[in-house]
């Protein structure tokens, strides 16, 4: 009896051991200040650096939508750059064929007495702003003065003029003959036609080449389909007044040789 209760007492110890073992390993360990601190700082760290990483995206975007919106919202110099090239062609040629006007052919043209000074109260103005010149027929000019008093003096002006017209007066207007053309006259006013061609042509060429500068420095801030297609339009249109220019002056060689 005693024996067995010595075992039951043994027996009830153990179990007692085994259970407080059990409860001090199923226990949870008790973070330190340490290991709080480290936990308090990770936290915010890791949402800083996930923050920068998309706020440095974001920022990538809109520099990319900007650059983007930047080229898409480049003002369109075409038109302004088309318009001052064709108004700068179209005043050389304007300029050409008034100086082909001057140049006597075998028909009496209004033209012809355009460049004529004349010299009234020591001043010299254009004949054309004090008189009227009009075509009678094929070969005889009218010249009728605003002023009756400055008939002597367009009188002499004319005469004066390397055109070698030979005027007389008519009542209060004044008529104005004009002499066939001799053979090597003809041969000296074509060349004079040529001549002035080239240098009107060439104002044309400068227009051409101002407005491919002025596309050239905008080409940053434009396509390369749009900086070619407005390069070939300049072009078009340079090609467009140097044969205005070229049928003028063919039609002025006809006009002086008389075919």
């Amino acid at each position: 009896m005693a024996l067995f209760l010595r075992r039951g007492a043994a027996l009830a110890a153990r179990s007692i051991r085994t259970a407080s073992a059990s409860a001090s390993t199923s226990v949870h360990r008790l973070p330190t200040v340490g290991s709080l601190a480290g936990a308090g700082e990770l936290a915010p760290t890791k949402l800083f650096l996930v923050e920068a990483r998309r706020g440095f995206a974001k920022g990538k975007k809109s520099k990319d939508d900007g650059r983007r919106n930047t080229v898409q919202d480049a003002p369109d110099i075409g038109p302004t750059v088309k318009l001052a090239a064709s108004s700068q062609m179209e005043a050389a040629v304007v300029a050409l064929a008034r100086e082909l006007s001057k140049l006597r052919t075998g028909r009496a043209s209004p033209g012809m007495l355009d460049h004529i000074m004349v010299e009234t109260a020591d001043v010299k103005v254009p004949l054309n702003r004090i008189a009227v010149v009009s075509v009678l027929d094929a070969h005889t000019l009218s010249v009728m003065p605003y002023d009756p008093s400055s008939m002597k003096p367009i009188e002499h002006a004319i005469i004066s003029s390397p055109l070698g017209i030979n005027p007389t007066p008519d009542g209060n207007r004044i008529l104005a003959a004009i002499p066939p053309l001799t053979k090597e006259n003809m041969l000296a006013l074509c060349k004079v036609v040529t001549k002035s061609a080239e240098d009107f042509k060439q104002g044309i060429r400068r227009a051409r080449q101002k407005a491919l500068d002025t596309i050239k420095k905008s080409a940053s801030g434009m396509s390369k389909d749009d900086v070619k297609r407005l390069d070939k339009e300049v072009e078009e249109l340079t090609k467009k007044f140097i044969k205005s220019a070229d049928d003028m002056c063919k039609a002025k060689e006809k006009e002086i040789s008389g075919n």
